[in-house]
């Protein structure tokens, strides 16, 4: 679904969807520790962190991504289904609690889709309750009255018929 976000931990998942966009795994300058990463960030060609991202290699970056117990939060397309750079680098933690978020929403939309299914074959029981039954309509066309006319009719038929 266009503009839906999706989380992962997956090491292939984040490198392919960074890579199909031409982005490189980075760290934030001013935020080095020693021989460790920073802050990490994804660069993409032509975006403004030229001067303060400093390149890092996919390992660098993943050894990061699991020693800070983080998931990337991050959509395929925006909502007008353009390609999207959106991501996030979130807690865990908080990508569990957005899986059970839209896990039950799922799960109520698809009760929601049961509940309207059920309601269907209610609505048509309704439906024909309200209805007249067709031996009832049948009845009006052939009412105890017309049968007797009828009955009459074919009397005086076969009368004439006797006396010619």
């Amino acid at each position: 679904m266009a503009g839906e976000s999706k989380v992962t931990t997956d090491h292939e998942t984040i490198q392919k969807w960074a890579e199909a966009r031409g982005g490189k795994p980075a760290t934030v300058k001013q935020t080095e520790h020693g021989d460790g990463a920073g802050v990490l960030r994804i660069d993409f060609p032509g975006y403004s962190g030229k001067g303060s991202l400093e390149e890092i290699t996919w390992d660098e970056f993943f050894a990061k991504l699991d020693e800070k117990h983080l998931a990337f939060l991050y959509q395929d397309t925006t909502s007008s289904g353009e390609e999207s750079r959106f991501f996030k680098l979130v807690s865990r933690d908080t990508a569990e609690h957005i899986d059970e978020e839209k896990s039950h929403s799922h799960k109520a939309e698809a009760k929601a889709s049961h509940k309207s299914d059920e309601k269907t074959p209610k609505a048509e029981e309704k439906a024909r309750s309200h209805k007249a039954p067709a031996h009832k309509s049948d009845e009006k066309t052939h009412s105890p009255k017309s049968d007797e006319q009828t009955s009459k009719t074919h009397k005086t038929d076969e009368k004439e018929k006797a006396q010619k």
